[in-house]
């Protein structure tokens, strides 16, 4: 890798911004997309709207502020765009893979304070393990051998949120939440986002991949299944199958009564019981991935179960279990509708392809300013979100053309070149004099708003100053 090389990288984001500036709007709009985008890759300071336009903008930082939070660009067209750049540029990759093109839905929490951003409320947070007061997104993020991308993606919105009360009208109204959204659980979310992308044609999914969440909605599976998408989603170790037909755990009719038409229950076992009783034989050790402290190597075994749906028995599927190396092996359950053909092998990389997820939120936070958005808007949580896909996908094209002549190159190594590579804007002492300006113009701002808020609470108080 040259110098030339990653100053050439760095250059294509012109060409990347057009491909998508006409869905952004007028003129100004698109360059505030540009500005954002690079931001968000490049912010020498914390990497939300105002360092954003201060220090790789154009300094305008309510006009950036408008783009994020009510601009009436639809993300919606711009994620349409990333499928296709994605079915392009990346899917291709998958061609020679066992596990073809992945589709995972995972979620992510974001913390908050206070009550007006949109959809926040106290809530399971993922991250911390605990309830917490947050935002939660659900995302659906494409996975090839080449890259993941982010494909679509909703905020949801606690019931709380979506009552027929004036204060949650308002709340509603106050934070730009459009009048035909209404409450889906995450589930339903989820069906919606893969639906919306299947309906466009633009990526075909060879599987889906989800956590418990999603692994134990009935209705999920259903939509799937309706689809014909093969999928493997994890189940709670709570989860009941039966291991064999449960046509024959129908109870013998006596000649009296009411002829029994469903299995017996006791006949079905949890799948930490369908576990225990394994033998050894039924279990293979695989290497799933290339760890940075060695190769993570866990084992598997697959069984045909018949599960529980909508309180009757479902059709037959995989019961993959996964357990980690050790005296004490953690274990994880999954549920597939893939042929009986399917070997386990294939099942367990698919399984595993959700890890890859983790890692590119965990870039996004990290490097990209997924969590750094300072929007209370519905709109704007949307926008920012749909930005962040667009830097994350830009840096993992780059990362895959440098990678020819470094192949151990990094995402968080590639954003660090990008760094380097784009004029960063140097502080002259006009520019430095400006930028003091600003700051003072808005700190005086805030003062007088805060006065007259003071003032209005605290109405004909009289005082002596100090």
């Amino acid at each position: 890798m040259t110098p030339d090389d990653v100053r050439a990288a760095a250059e294509r984001l012109v060409g990347f911004h057009e491909r998508f500036a006409p869905l952004f709007g007028k003129d100004q709009a698109q360059d505030h997309a540009y500005d954002y985008l690079k931001g968000l890759m490049v912010c020498p300071e914390r990497k939300s709207i105002e360092p954003i336009a201060l220090l790789v903008g154009h300094g305008d930082v309510s006009g950036l502020q408008k783009f994020i939070g009510v601009a009436p660009w639809p993300s919606g067209d711009v994620m349409a765009e990333v499928q296709a750049l994605f079915a392009d540029e990346l899917v291709p990759s998958a061609a020679g893979s066992p596990v073809g093109t992945v589709g995972v839905i995972d979620e992510s929490a974001f913390t908050k304070k206070g009550s007006h951003s949109a959809g926040v409320a106290r809530q399971h947070n993922g991250r911390l393990g605990k309830e917490d007061n947050c935002q939660v997104g659900v995302y659906l993020i494409g996975v090839t051998p080449a890259g993941r991308a982010l494909l679509d993606h909703r905020l949801f919105l606690p019931e709380s949120w979506c009552a027929t009360t004036r204060e949650a009208e308002a709340r509603r109204q106050a934070a730009h939440i459009p009048e035909g959204v209404t409450f889906q659980t995450k589930p339903q979310i989820a069906a919606e986002l893969i639906r919306d992308v299947t309906a466009l044609g633009q990526v075909e999914f060879d599987w889906v991949v989800g956590d418990s969440e999603y692994g134990r909605a009935g209705h999920l599976l259903d939509e799937l299944e309706l689809l014909e998408q093969s999928y493997v989603l994890e189940v709670p170790k709570t989860w009941v199958f039966w291991t064999s037909d449960p046509a024959g755990s129908i109870p013998e009719y006596s000649g009296r009564g009411r002829k029994p038409s469903a299995p017996r229950r006791e006949a079905a076992r949890t799948v930490v019981e369908i576990a225990d009783d394994l033998p050894a034989s039924a279990w293979t050790a695989l290497q799933v991935r290339e760890g940075a402290a060695g190769p993570l190597v866990l084992e598997f075994a697959a069984i045909r179960v018949w599960g529980i749906r909508h309180r009757k028995p479902g059709p037959p599927s995989w019961l993959l279990i996964r357990r980690s190396l050790g005296p004490e092996p953690e274990r994880k359950y999954y549920i597939s509708n893939a042929g009986a053909e399917t070997p386990v092998s294939t099942l367990a990389l698919v399984a595993c392809t959700r890890c890859q997820v983790e890692e590119f939120l965990e870039d996004s936070k990290s490097y990209l300013g997924m969590t750094q958005y300072e929007t209370r808007s519905y709109v704007g949580w949307h926008h920012h979100m749909t930005l962040v896909g667009l830097a994350h996908l830009f840096v993992t094209l780059v990362q895959r053309r440098l990678q020819e002549a470094t192949p151990e190159l990094t995402l968080d190594r590639t954003v660090r070149l990008l760094e380097a590579a784009f004029e960063e804007p140097r502080l002259r002492i006009a520019r430095a004099i400006a930028l003091v300006e600003y700051h003072v113009r808005r700190n005086e701002t805030a003062r007088r708003s805060h006065a007259k808020t003071w003032r209005a609470k605290h109405p004909g108080l009289k005082f002596l100053r100090l």
